[in-house]
């Protein structure tokens, strides 16, 4: 059963809602160990003076800053306390904006929020009244001796807290090489609809459980049977010669044309495309009918026989 990392309450105005905080994410991958190839111990790092090479007990370690290079400011344990942001057990609200106006890059831990027995009533108020809203509560708390900015939204009917990155944080995109070229790159009409149809024809909803991590997935394979005695050695795939993309058309052309083969092939793509078959009614015309409309357009075919002129003999 998941355990809460923090407990305290969501406070806005002069309502404050008791709560726990949950993590929604649980990281997935293969931790590895170092050890001696020659016994198989297990490595243990030292800490070691760079000056002499001596080990350096704990109790002697302070943290230091480097200001230029070899060059350090130190910092004692107290003086980082005293700045240190008071211990508070409130998620304070400071606003509400559109969660449309978040760009996700300012995302980073995701968790639950869960109300206390006695809180319900008014978790499950504040909940349903964001979602009418459509709006995200920002909001600032501290957990574990750090101040971090959050954003508190409503997912069906449950709160949940993303951890934000701070704006200084975040990299922006026009400070990167090539930013100014890409705006002056030319694309033809003829590319973007051949761009745009291909976007169109691997539109999919969104289904987290069809996405795998399939290099994990087979590191653990190659554990669990080296573990049960099977010690066949994996050899790397060899690597894929680059390719030249010579015309851009060409290749968006093939890759929806390879898009749309393998939704065709696909077991669902399948499925979806047999339509039941539809029952009509045969109506059969009367016989006279048929036969007064054949004579009519035979009449009409030999009239238009008759006003072509006789071809020359050569």
């Amino acid at each position: 059963m998941p355990r809460a990392t923090w407990s305290g309450a969501i406070s806005f105005g002069l309502v404050s809602i008791p709560v726990k905080l949950y993590t929604a994410v649980s990281k997935k991958s293969v931790q590895f160990n170092q050890l001696d190839g020659r016994t198989n111990a297990r490595i243990k790092m030292k800490r070691v003076s760079t000056l002499d090479g001596e080990d350096v007990p704990y109790e002697e370690l302070v943290k230091g800053y480097e200001v230029s290079k070899g060059s350090y400011v130190v910092i004692e344990d107290d003086e980082i306390a005293a700045l240190s942001p008071k211990a508070s057990r409130t998620i304070d609200i400071t606003d509400f904006v559109e969660e449309a106006d978040i760009d996700p890059v300012f995302y980073d831990s995701g968790y639950f929020l869960m109300p206390d027995e006695l809180s319900r009533k008014s978790y499950a108020l504040l909940a349903e009244a964001m979602e009418e809203s459509g709006r995200v509560a920002i909001a600032t708390f501290v957990m574990r001796t750090k101040q971090h900015l959050a954003a508190v939204r409503p997912v069906d009917g449950i709160l949940m807290l993303s951890t934000m990155r701070y704006h200084d944080e975040v990299v922006e995109a026009s400070d990167l090489p090539g930013f100014d070229e890409i705006a002056e790159v030319e694309v033809t009409e003829a590319e973007r609809a051949m761009a745009e149809q291909l976007i169109e024809s691997l539109a999919a909803e969104f289904e987290p459980e069809r996405y795998e991590d399939s290099f994990r997935n087979q590191v653990m394979d190659l554990i669990e049977r080296k573990a049960s005695g099977d010690l066949a050695t994996v050899e790397a795939p060899a690597a894929a010669e680059d390719e030249a993309v010579v015309d851009l058309l060409a290749a968006l052309e093939a890759s929806v044309s390879a898009a749309k083969d393998a939704r065709k092939r696909h077991p669902a793509a399948k499925k979806a495309t047999k339509k039941p078959a539809t029952k009509v009614a045969d109506k059969k015309k009367p016989a006279a009918k048929k036969s007064s409309a054949k004579k009519a357009a035979k009449k009409k075919t030999s009239k238009k026989k008759a006003d072509l002129p006789e071809a020359k003999s050569a």
